[in-house]
């Protein structure tokens, strides 16, 4: 069994960034969280409580559970079709689609098998600041100025900002997210309030003006039933509450 990434300062601040004001933090965002860190959902809920997030528990999750035989069929079918297929088409041809896509993907990181599967094709990102203004950006993180002041400069949002800051950490453009001068607690506002008509903008797009990963961009249109470009968030939804 590998040994599960540790905990560094880059990493937890991805986790904060991912899971946002969410609260209680659902078990599905839980398990969106391990795919995009690459861990355990347990490591995952350990970290969030210790950091002071209210996490759902495993038990109180809705959804259709496993049986012991249930759960050795799809280890086996997984694994005997290592890397042919998406979580999405795994749940589609295990057990008559019977199971959502978001459950298969719980179970098989549950049983650390995520290696087998098959990485979902990714969208291009949109480019939503130039070059010019990258550099502007990074230069103004390595100068330690805070969120705001970023914000001001680039005439954009606080969440844009801080969604900038997550992709150029992940690509090692700047050492660290910067820091808000005005902490506050979880936001109530709906983030997406501001974005217009959704179904004319990619779920990168949606990403980066919000400050969320694409993963938890497609867990809050799906919880939502709301529909981008590239995702139908209302389908996922009617097909995981069937």
């Amino acid at each position: 069994m590998s040994t599960l990434p540790k905990w560094t300062d880059e990493r937890t601040a991805q986790l904060t960034e991912f899971v946002g004001g969410e609260s209680p933090v659902s078990q599905a965002t839980v398990a969106e969280a391990a795919v995009d860190l690459e861990t355990s959902t347990r490591s995952i809920s350990s970290k969030l409580r210790k950091m002071g997030f209210d996490v759902e528990l495993a038990s109180a999750a809705g959804g259709k559970s496993f049986t012991d035989a249930q759960e050795a069929t799809l280890a086996a079918f997984v694994t005997d079709n290592s890397g042919a297929y998406t979580y999405a088409e795994i749940a589609g041809h295990f057990e008559d689609g019977v199971f959502s896509p978001k459950s298969i993907q719980g179970k098989i990181l549950s049983m650390e098998l995520t290696s087998h599967v098959k990485p979902a094709p990714k969208v291009e990102a949109v480019r939503t600041y130039s070059p010019e203004e990258e550099v502007t950006f990074v230069q103004m993180v390595n100068d330690g100025a805070f969120v705001e002041a970023i914000a001001e400069a680039m005439g954009r949002s606080i969440n844009s900002v801080r969604g900038k800051a997550l992709s150029l950490l992940r690509s090692g453009e700047i050492g660290a997210i910067p820091k808000q001068e005005v902490t506050k607690g979880a936001s109530k506002e709906d983030p997406l309030a501001s974005l217009g008509d959704l179904s004319t903008q990619t779920v990168e797009a949606i990403a980066e003006a919000i400050g969320k990963t694409a993963r938890g961009v497609k867990t809050m249109l799906t919880r939502r039933g709301l529909v981008a470009a590239d995702y139908d968030g209302a389908s996922k939804k009617e097909k995981a509450s069937a």
